[in-house]
């Protein structure tokens, strides 16, 4: 092949790229009125991932465990709060997630809030039931409400200012604690970013430019307000199993720090749009004050 050649088939590609990823942004594109096989697809979608999710959880968690009469227990004082918000966080994005995809189908404002943002209420909620029937767990009214609160957040959102200017994210780093207790708080990476609770951090990601559209503030950029805690290993039963480092004490941490709102990023590609939603549900990491009653002031010159 010479290259005059070369470079025909290389611009063919190119074509046939732009093409491609044309032909995709036109797919992720909200439709600007009711496609209701779109909003059909969106429910059989939403309904198929849920129920197996939920038989995926039931055999894979609670199968191995006996079943009760449905009960509740109060949990409000385990891990510090941090399961309350990580239920606030999820039931937030879950339906925000379910929001968007109305959007994307053209379904008006009021669908959107109504079978959209209530998905993430509703899902786990239902995980919540499954808790009760369960004689090791048991259902929790601080679950429910703080399920509730990450749906209100949203919905409270849209409904008053039509924007989402606060928005819960999430952060991790591991920590020394996942050593002692590593069947509680993860073996490998993976499980840690979702059991060890000592190393998540709670945020919510203010835009500053929405709450001042004149001003020449970036329109990108965010102030984080972030909430964790540590030395939590196991309950107080569990300590005559545990051998627990000297001078071990729990402690809740405050945070500031700045984040970015990736959706405000100015980009016509859908794709690119999608894929920024995605993302801004993680706080990027940045310089971080950090604040405890026990330890004082502390700065992160990168605050994961």
């Amino acid at each position: 092949m010479n290259y005059k050649k070369q470079f025909y088939f290389l611009l063919l590609l190119a074509f046939q790229s732009v093409l491609g990823q044309n032909s995709f942004d036109t797919f992720l594109k909200p439709s600007d009125s009711l496609n209701k096989k779109r909003q059909n697809a969106v429910f059989v979608t939403e309904a198929v991932l849920a129920s197996g999710a939920l038989i995926g959880l039931n055999q894979l968690w609670y199968a191995d465990y006996p079943k009760s009469d449905f009960h509740f227990i109060n949990d409000n004082s385990d891990w510090m709060q941090m399961d309350k918000i990580g239920h606030l966080y999820s039931s937030y994005h879950i339906g925000r997630l379910g929001a968007e995809t109305l959007n994307w189908s053209g379904a008006n404002q009021k669908n959107q809030l109504i079978y959209g943002a209530s998905l993430g209420f509703v899902f786990l909620t239902a995980v919540e039931v499954m808790d009760g029937f369960s004689a090791e767990w048991g259902a929790s009214i601080g679950d429910v409400v703080a399920n509730a609160s990450g749906t209100a957040l949203y919905v409270s959102q849209e409904l008053i200012w039509n924007e989402q200017r606060i928005i819960p994210k999430f952060s991790f780093h591991t920590t020394k604690y996942a050593d002692y207790r590593p069947n509680l708080l993860g073996n490998s990476l993976q499980e840690q970013i979702l059991k060890d609770y000592n190393g998540q951090t709670y945020w919510l990601s203010a835009n500053l430019h929405s709450f001042a559209k004149n001003s020449k503030i970036p329109k990108w950029l965010n102030l984080a307000l972030g909430y964790g805690a540590e030395g939590m290993i196991g309950k107080n039963d569990d300590k005559n199993q545990i051998i627990f480092p000297a001078n071990m004490e729990k402690f809740r941490k405050f945070h500031i720090s700045l984040d970015l709102d990736l959706t405000k990023i100015n980009t016509k590609s859908q794709f690119l749009k999608t894929v920024f939603s995605v993302l801004n549900t993680v706080k990027i990491p940045a310089p971080t004050l950090e604040y405890s009653p026990q330890r004082g002031f502390k700065f992160h010159t990168l605050y994961f």
